[in-house]
């Protein structure tokens, strides 16, 4: 069994180089280790270890690129995991899916503690593979499973962990089939899980983003800082970042600039206030710094708008 981590302190390096140290659009591609698999078949299971690899020319603390499936399941944490150019953080019970032509790279401090399944594409039959959407990439890589959830999983990891280290009882295609019913079971509770975590984190960033909406609405004129919002709603500023992209495609500052300039825009078109009055109105004491804004968020300067539209 090959195990999957990587071991602190490894060389430094840069941490955009690829899985041989080329640049990020040379990442290599690296296959399932099928020699490595106990009787050849296209899984591998087993406790995650220190300094092991895919392969022997494959530094995982690299950028690099898989095809197949992995998924990790911590006994110990946090761990962070970079997964298509965005960081994870993984605890202590929590599940991090990878899927086939995700670029990601692994920590080169952390120790991974806990079970590792890789899975070679195509060792499933297809309707499995529809059934537990092995190929959802808008599904989260992340999964924080409740006490019952993760021990049912870790019931079906250990079962399916104890058929494939069995190589003895039963003949390699009878092995071979029990393997893939065993896995089944597991990908199938996994994947309510993903599903489920789906729709949780919707809800959530739905939740998240109309408040983080109302608090500007109300706070707009005096507050244009993220953190301070994200304060004063007790969240993160990367929750925050994250709801708000979810909901608008947009970050929270760029929100903030459109409320802030869209109020703008309506005083000078409809109002007879000068531009420094306007500038404080919307939060900016000094209306030069009000004009250098302005100007940036619409291309004219406040008196060329207002001229426009009169």
């Amino acid at each position: 069994m090959t195990d999957v981590i990587t071991q602190g302190g490894a060389e430094p390096g840069s941490e955009d180089d690829g899985a041989d140290g080329d640049p990020v659009d040379q990442i290599r591609t690296f296959p399932f280790p099928v020699d490595l698999s106990l009787a050849g078949v296209g899984l591998q299971v087993g406790p995650m270890g220190t300094g092991r690899t895919w392969h022997a020319e494959a530094p995982l603390h690299r950028v690099h690129r898989i095809d197949f499936h992995v998924v990790m399941l911590f006994s110990e944490g946090p761990v962070r995991h970079m997964i298509d150019f965005a960081e994870y953080e993984a605890a202590a019970g929590d599940v991090l899916w990878i899927r086939p032509g995700q670029v990601h790279r692994f920590s080169r401090v952390a120790e991974y503690r806990g079970t590792v399944l890789t899975m070679q594409p195509g060792f499933l039959p297809r309707a499995t593979v529809e059934a537990t959407g092995l190929y959802r990439y808008d599904l989260p890589p992340l999964l924080h499973p409740d006490d019952a959830q993760r021990a049912a999983l870790q019931a079906a990891l250990a079962q399916l962990r104890r058929e494939y280290e069995d190589t003895e009882t039963l003949p390699l295609s009878l092995h071979t089939a029990v393997l893939r019913h065993s896995l089944t079971a597991f990908l199938l509770r996994l994947a309510h899980l993903a599903a489920s975590s789906a729709t949780a984190a919707r809800q959530q960033s739905d939740t998240t983003f109309t408040l983080f909406r109302d608090a500007v609405e109300k706070g707009f004129t005096t507050n244009h800082s993220v953190s301070a919002y994200a304060d004063a709603l007790g969240y993160s500023r990367r929750t925050l970042v994250r709801a708000v992209r979810a909901a608008t495609g947009e970050t929270p500052k760029s929100f903030i600039d459109k409320r802030v300039v869209l109020e703008a825009k309506r005083l000078l078109a409809h109002t007879d206030l000068p531009i420094g009055r306007v500038g404080a109105a919307v939060g900016f004491p000094d209306a030069a710094n009000f004009s250098k804004f302005f100007q940036l968020h619409t291309g004219q300067t406040p008196v060329a708008f207002r001229a426009e539209m009169r």
